[in-house]
Order: structure tokens, then sequence, then C-alpha cells
């Protein structure tokens, strides 16, 4: 076991990928010779060329084209979006070229391909700077979607969302690059399709993904000693949902907490409330709560942008309100 950052443990994801499979390549603005924006893809080029490693111009649609060409004629791509909100640029690429190839060529195109990049609320990246797309391609066909937490699942996500045949995008968060984690020595995958178990419990089941699983341990301390013993699962895969791990949690607690950082109409939670009460209404006790960030541009003011996200002691409060009846 060695501890390692999550930047490095996506770095040794790629690297590890690159080595075995001479078909996989990395492109984007400044992951060559700079090393990625937040060093990601460092040294990578000194390794294994210009070729695959490759820095491109400011054109996000334009090489996100080529990635997708690239993929049908057999590469293995890896994009860096420099920060996820600028890929809004190349939606039309992503939409409507790599979710939809294999399916309107009637299969005889595969687009393996990996669209990556950090994302979410930083400290003062203002608003262009600290958006969570996962709502804007939620609704796209075609498309798998992860969220890593945690340098272990960074890693083995990674690696799985590589090896896939069809097109993932995998959501980074900006503020967990220096969290650290033991990573074993040995090769592991995680699936793509599994949401996590992060601790047991029997009172509520929160669902989150992402930073957010953070903020949710967080509370753990001071719900224990209310008396308050809750479930957190991190979803993990936004694309499809496990429906499995959430049903057996739900049918376990009957009370459901969704804690995201997207926005509250349209983001994730409103999906997965209506799957929940489409699937599992018979098991609740009470209405699903969802805890989400306001509707509204992302502050640059410090003290502004942490009110338009949710934090710890909200959840808290949520957990109290439903535990008790109040809401």
């Amino acid at each position: 076991m060695a501890e390692t950052l999550l930047f490095n443990a996506l770095r040794q994801a790629i690297d590890e990928e690159m080595g075995r499979d001479d078909t996989v390549f990395v492109l984007g603005e400044d992951v060559g010779h700079y090393g990625g924006s937040y060093k990601v893809t460092k040294d990578l080029c000194k390794k294994y060329g210009d070729l695959r490693v490759l820095d491109t111009p400011i054109a996000e649609n334009s090489f996100t084209g080529m990635a997708v060409g690239a993929a049908m004629t057999g590469l293995r791509p890896i994009i860096e979006g420099m920060n996820m909100g600028f890929l809004l640029l190349a939606f039309n690429q992503i939409a409507n070229n790599a979710g939809m190839l294999r399916y309107t060529s009637g299969g005889n195109f595969k687009i393996p391909m990996v669209i990556r990049g950090p994302g979410g609320v930083g400290k003062q990246l203002g608003a262009e700077h600290s958006q969570r797309l996962e709502a804007y391609f939620h609704a796209v066909p075609g498309l798998k979607i992860v969220a890593c937490s945690t340098p272990y699942n960074a890693k083995g996500l990674l690696k799985a969302a590589i090896r896939d045949d069809n097109p993932v995008l995998f959501f980074e968060h900006v503020l967990l690059y220096n969290l650290k984690e033991n990573l074993p020595d040995t090769e592991y995958i995680v699936p793509l399709d599994k949401a996590e178990m992060v601790r047991p419990g029997k009172d509520v089941t929160i669902l989150t993904y992402s930073r957010m699983r953070h903020h949710c341990m967080q509370t753990i301390k001071q719900l224990e000693k209310e008396g308050y013993d809750p479930e957190i699962i991190d979803l993990i895969s936004l694309k499809p949902f496990d429906l499995q791990t959430i049903g057996d949690s739900i049918r376990k607690t009957h009370r459901v907490i969704i804690v995201e950082e997207c926005m509250r109409t349209g983001g994730i939670a409103a999906e997965l409330v209506a799957i929940i009460n489409e699937h599992f209404f018979d098991e609740l006790d009470a209405p699903v709560i969802r805890l989400s960030s306001q509707d509204i541009p992302t502050p640059y003011n410090g003290n502004l942008e942490r009110l338009t996200i949710v934090q710890p002691p909200t959840i808290i409060e949520a957990v109290q309100k439903l535990m008790t009846g109040r809401i």
C-alpha cells in the first residue's frame, strides 16, 4: 500500500492503461509539456511522446470531434477538459456524435472514449469555472456518467472507463485532487455501474456523490451523538444508477435524503426522486428530501459561494427533521 494523492491516482491509471494498450492516448489543452492544469498528465508526454499525449488548440468542439473519429477507427482517446465547463462548447460532439454513433451506425462503430476533467464549486473560481455539468449530460442517450470521490475509486474507475467500449463522462471535483489515501500496489478495477456503501446504518439512507460524500461523512460524529444511525451511499455511477444498492438500503431504512452539489432544478437528485418514487414508493415512511445547490450562478465572493451549496449543518438538520417527523 502506498499513500497517493487523487490527482496522482488518476495519473497512475492513465499511465498503466497507456502502457498496457498502445491504442490509448490523451488529448486536450496543456496536457502534454505542461502536464495538465492539475498535473494529472505530468511527465506522460516525456514517456509516451507528443502523438500519444497530444496538446491541442483552444477548440473544444474540434478536438472532441477528432477524438470521436479516432474512437471510431479503433483508438481509445482520453479527453481532458481543462475545466468541465469548457466542454459545453463540445456539447454537439458529445451528444450528437459520441452518444449516438454506435446506435445510428447499427453497431458498426464502437466509441471507446473517456471525457474527464475538473468541475464543481472550488474556492472562489467564479461562475464559469464552478459548473456542475452532470445534469446537463444526464439526459443524453448513449453516455455513461461516473463521479469519483476518493483516490481509490478514482484510479479504479478511470481504468474501467478507458477499457469500456462506450463513451464515459468522468467527473472529478476540483477540491478533491489533493485528497490522500493508501492504494494497493496490485492492479484493481472499480465497476462503472456500482454504488459504494460508505457507512452502513439503519435509520436513514443518504445518497450522495463526489465532494458531498465528504460533507456527509463530516456529519456522522454529531448524528451519532444524537442517537441517529445514517446509512451513506456514494452513488459513483450517475448514469445508470445502481438501483439494486439503492433499493436494498431503502427497504432497510425507509427514509431517504439526497445530497448533491448539482443544481436543484433538473439536477441528479430530481431524477433520483422520480426513480425512487417509481420503484420504491411503498417502502417510504416519509417524503424524500433533496439537498441541492441554489439555482444561481456561483458567486465569486467566498461567503456567498458557501451559501449556495449544501454544508454539513444543513445535512444534520435534514436528518433531525426527517427522523422527528417535522418535514
